[in-house]
């Protein structure tokens, strides 16, 4: 039995495990990111991260995924607009760590999954019960006890992971609509392209650092101006773009065999760990009110996830499958 049929015929189980995989990976990104956040550009610093990312995915991605032909496409188009997509996702959600402790920031992030699974059944006709409609809104009252709208705590970075889990369910929900006919690989080269190009792009126009000088952090973080980077950055930079690349690749893979429903909330590990890293690297450990917030959040998570693994899908001929 051939690797291909094995992941036919177990799509949940390989979808999911891409999805922790990508989680981790991305965790790592984010860590590394925000290490070196009051250094270099934003811009910068995703562009050395693609052509890092580029260089991961052919040597180790692409060969091992059936070879250069991998990357042909008749959707173009759509590769694009996946791509604008996650740029935009990426630069919002960046800008907001920048300004933001690391676990507040990627849980405000997490309306994404929540979205992903109301996108699910709005655009792509997948069904999900009133139990798992309950879950996402208990997920959603955790999001604005985080952010605390109106009390002297609430900062207005914290609109940018909001903005940026908008294009992150979006982009998902492209991944799900054109994965049926392309490969994970070619997804993920599309998006390192994109990428190389909105950054030389802002690297053209604001490179130089003329709008730099400011005391918002993720103003400076956006419009710092180019520098070579330290050489004790490198092995950091290194991570950031093989980390992307393998998370790029992995999310893919997850989105592109298996449900948005079942994929979207085995992204709430990032919610743990991003307190750990928080804790461990930047010494910055939540308060009760956020962990209140964090904890209602990956609650309701880890009941979908339940819900998910515990009812078995019911089948039939001409019957679409039902998520309670």
């Amino acid at each position: 039995m051939s690797m291909k049929s094995i992941i036919q015929g177990n799509t949940t189980v390989f979808g999911s495990v891409s999805a922790v995989i990508a989680v981790f990976c991305f965790s790592a990104n984010d860590v590394a990111i925000k290490f070196i956040s009051d250094d270099y550009a934003l811009h910068l610093v995703i562009l050395i991260r693609s052509l890092v990312g580029l260089t991961v995915l052919f040597l180790f991605i692409i060969p091992f995924s059936g070879g250069l032909q991998t990357l042909h496409t008749n959707r173009l188009g759509l590769h694009l607009l996946r791509g604008f997509c996650v740029v935009f996702a990426n630069i919002t959600f960046f800008l907001g760590l920048a300004a933001l402790p690391l676990a507040e920031g990627v849980a405000i992030f997490f309306i994404s999954p929540l979205l992903i699974t109301v996108f699910s059944v709005l655009f792509l006709k997948e069904f999900v019960g009133p139990r798992r409609w309950a879950a996402v809104i208990i997920g959603l009252i955790g999001v604005v006890v985080v952010l605390r709208p109106g009390s002297a705590t609430f900062q207005t970075a914290s609109l940018l992971p909001l903005l940026a889990a908008f294009g992150y369910a979006t982009l998902h929900m492209l991944t799900r609509y054109i994965g049926k006919t392309e490969s994970a690989a070619s997804m993920s080269f599309y998006i390192q392209i994109t990428f190389l190009i909105v950054c030389l792009m802002f690297g053209v126009t604001v490179g130089d650092g003329k709008f730099s000088g400011g005391s918002d952090p993720s103003l400076e973080f956006l419009f710092r101006a180019w520098s070579w980077p330290s050489s004790n950055h490198y092995l950091i930079l290194i991570l950031i773009g093989a980390s992307s690349a393998f998370g790029g690749f992995f999310i893919s893979q997850a989105y592109r065999i298996s449900e948005a429903a079942v994929v979207a909330p085995f992204e709430y590990i990032a919610l743990p760990i991003a307190i750990f890293w928080g804790v461990i690297v930047f010494g910055d450990w939540p308060d009760k009110t956020t962990f209140v917030g964090i904890t209602l959040i990956l609650g309701s998570g880890l009941y979908i996830i339940w819900r998910e693994t515990s009812l078995k899908d019911t089948e039939t001929s001409g019957t679409p499958r039902y998520r309670r």
